[in-house]
């Protein structure tokens, strides 16, 4: 695999802090209850617009209002309340140093992604970062995968799409990209397996493996 795409949330950070807090914080705000916090990490990855209507309703002023107070916390403290997982940073090392192509492919607002990959310690090695503009309703992980074969001039058979959600398992398929799924994410091994995911890695390392570094 030459062109490596990495989903963010899930694969690369555990950002489960910020990211039920920030939903938590809307919900108060709005003066609903929030569903509990295990039902709220199922709800990490796909975007707002999809799941917040089950709890602030279908109007979409209210919906909007819903996700400007999520948006307003994250952007004040939200996108640092995450980590890296362990192993995460040496992986991309050594991709790097294989000479990999890298970017992130996320459904996370465009300006809050670059925020957080431009702290990563790893964030550099990125070339490229695909995600929705703050007023795209619209950008699917299909239609950003396509983007990036594209813009690296890549086939779809040199390429693979990580991530630990079946969002990117059907978006990889749908581009005839090796589909990896990862199982220390918010995902679990049977919606990535169900998705149609290639692959399946426990750690950052069998990751490793499976884009042939122990040969490269």
């Amino acid at each position: 695999m030459r062109l490596i795409l990495f989903d963010l949330d899930g694969t690369l950070i555990d950002s489960e802090p910020g990211i039920v807090a920030c939903m938590q914080h809307a919900f108060a705000a709005m003066g609903v209850a929030a569903p509990p916090r295990e039902r709220l990490r199922g709800w990490i990855g796909p975007p707002l617009g999809q799941t917040f209507p089950e709890v602030v309703g279908d109007d979409p002023a209210r919906l909007a209002e819903a996700i400007a107070h999520y948006r307003a916390r994250f952007d004040a403290e939200g996108w640092a309340e995450h980590t890296v997982y362990p192993g995460i940073a040496e992986l991309i090392a050594r991709l790097t140093a294989a000479g990999r192509e890298l970017a992130i492919v996320t459904t996370k607002i465009e300006r809050q992604a670059r925020r957080i990959v431009e702290h990563l310690p790893f964030g550099t090695a990125f070339r490229r970062v695909y995600a929705p503009t703050s007023d795209s309703r619209h950008s699917t992980k299909a239609a950003m995968i396509a983007q990036a074969l594209a813009d690296f001039g890549m086939p779809a058979a040199c390429s693979a799409m990580i991530g630990d959600r079946h969002f990117d398992i059907e978006g990889a398929r749908a581009n005839a990209v090796r589909a990896i799924g990862v199982g220390w994410g918010f995902g679990s091994a049977d919606e990535l397996r169900a998705a149609g995911a290639d692959m399946l890695a426990a750690t950052p390392g069998e990751l490793g493996a499976l884009l042939s570094l122990d040969a490269a």
